[in-house]
């Protein structure tokens, strides 16, 4: 393992300081764990929720609204959402919003007086958290990506990490790891996703993690051609033409039909169909939605805009590792929680938006908190004495760094990845291509001594594509976010997950029929 310039231990290690990570940090603490809370940037800014407004679903179990909401999302999971599952999110959501009032967050209110508590502020969300954290006696450790996990007989037993600033490694012992990294956005440049490179998959699939629904990341947001935000509500009163001023009217949900434009020229959108009363709440409730605008001196809701689509992969598509009810994964000692975890039972195979996300992040994240707090208590006081080794057993190469090099290998699987004639209509000949290219990055070791931080990050960007990329293989037809050119037709004989997993030999596969939803 090297050097390790410094040690210490606690009954939990948190990776990952977003939503997910706190509230698991928060619950952990809260059932009497001693806890190591990390992120590679900081807690409180790095991510996709500290980026921006959030919303929620505040909904109580029996009432027509739970009901609509439950029912949406069966809907539109495409013959994978469990209900009972959306149910206990939902219910879980409800609980840990209440007690965010009851510790004094700033919920904003109805023109009633009434607390509304459908929106979180990001920064102002994860500051409040932060601060809740340190109250608790959580150890915040910033500025330091974990490089791998240990592990000790099949079971995790802790991480080493690298500190930014000093280049020196942190050896953390453990109970239990809580996964917590969010998603894969592939670097797209999307709002709050560029430290988002699917670090948590890579690390935990070296430890014998498996990933479920990774062929449902093809998730694509509509933004600003000059703009990273990809909030998407604004575009459902939106008119979208091409670069003559013909509106576009092509049959097919609204991503599709912009995707494919998009692949012959230009599109832009005016968001003509928003009512006055519309624009205003549009302008409180998500203003940074319009920054870019008012920079460029654009009244959207009177003025084309040129758009695109940038890939929001499984930030807010549906892949990640697989859990089971709650929030345990298939290595023991090893939880998963929000854009980490696959959110398939939540959103099925397609995009749970903003909403049902930073429930599945509150809810997954304070069942990891309390499992892995219950899981080290099982353990007693043995896991102290464990051996552990750590699972990246591969060498680094000793010749001189080159960032070109590095720089090279990341633009490459970008391209694999991100165009829409590749990533979001796929076929055989566009994924098998893919599959191979991929694999011979990832075979190949020269540009692996360069920075290591950057390395693992390179390492997970080609890990996460090729789990993307064997599963939509697999899945010879077209569903939710899985967009198949040669299978255009949904078949109800392939309502099964896919799972996946491996590191330099990867695998995917069909899991037995899963019940179907009445409303697949």
């Amino acid at each position: 393992m090297g050097e390790t310039a410094e040690k210490i231990e606690a009954d939990i290690l948190v990776i990952g300081g977003g939503p997910a990570g706190c509230w698991a940090a928060w619950n952990a603490a809260a059932n009497g764990a001693s806890v190591v809370l990390i992120d590679k940037g900081y807690v409180g800014t790095s991510g996709a929720t500290a980026a921006g407004n959030t919303t929620t679903i505040y909904t109580r179990r029996g009432t027509a609204e739970r009901a609509a909401t439950v029912g949406q999302r069966v809907r539109l999971g495409h013959g994978f959402t469990e209900a009972e599952r959306v149910e206990r999110v939902l219910d879980r959501t409800l609980e840990n919003l209440d007690l965010l009032a009851k510790w004094g967050y700033d919920f904003p209110s109805y023109e009633d007086g009434r607390p509304y508590r459908g929106m979180l502020r990001g920064p102002d969300y994860l500051r409040f958290m932060r601060q809740k954290l340190i109250k608790a006696r959580v150890k915040v450790i910033d500025h330091c990506p974990v490089e791998q996990l240990l592990v000790s007989d099949g079971a995790v037993a802790g991480a080493v990490a690298r500190f930014r600033r000093s280049g020196e490694t942190l050896e953390i012992r453990s109970g239990a790891v809580v996964i917590a990294t969010g998603g894969c956005a592939f670097l797209s440049g999307a709002l709050g996703t560029h430290n988002l490179t699917g670090d948590g998959y890579l690390m935990a699939a070296e430890a014998g993690a498996v990933l479920s629904g990774m062929e449902f990341s093809a998730q694509y947001g509509i933004s600003p051609a000059y703009s990273s935000v990809t909030k998407g509500v604004v575009y459902f009163w939106g008119t979208f033409s091409d670069e003559q001023g013909n509106v576009l009217t092509a049959p097919g949900d609204r991503q599709s039909v912009v995707a494919s434009e998009l692949i012959r020229g230009p599109v832009y959108a005016i968001l003509d169909k928003a009512s006055p009363r519309l624009q205003e709440g549009f302008r409180r409730g998500q203003p940074n939605i319009f920054v870019p605008f008012d920079r460029m001196g654009i009244d959207p809701f009177k003025e084309r805009f040129p758009i695109t689509l940038r890939h929001e992969g499984t930030v807010r598509g549906t892949g990640g590792l697989k859990i089971d009810h709650r929030s345990t994964t298939t290595v023991p000692g090893l939880f998963a929680a929000g854009d980490a975890a696959t959110r398939q039972g939540m959103s099925g195979a397609s995009t749970g938006g903003g909403g049902p996300n930073s429930s599945w992040a509150m809810a997954t994240g304070s069942w990891a908190g309390e499992d892995a707090a219950s899981y080290v208590r099982s353990l007693g006081a043995n896991w102290r004495a464990r051996e552990a080794r750590t699972t990246n057993q591969r060498k680094t190469p000793s010749s001189p760094p080159s960032s070109d090099d590095l720089n090279s290998v990341v633009a490459q699987t970008k391209q694999q990845i991100l165009p829409l004639d590749g990533g979001y209509f796929r076929n055989q000949e566009s994924l098998s291509k893919a599959s191979s290219i991929l694999s011979d990055l990832w075979d190949d070791e020269a540009w692996r001594s360069g920075d290591r931080a950057k390395v693992r990050e390179a390492e997970a960007l080609i890990a996460t594509s090729r789990w993307a990329t064997e599963s939509a293989l697999l899945r010879k037809e077209s569903r939710g976010l899985q967009r198949r050119t040669d299978f255009p037709d949904p078949n109800p004989l392939l309502a099964r997950s896919i799972d996946s997993g491996g590191t330099d030999d990867i695998w995917a596969s069909f899991q037995p029929q899963q019940k179907m939803s009445a409303a697949s």
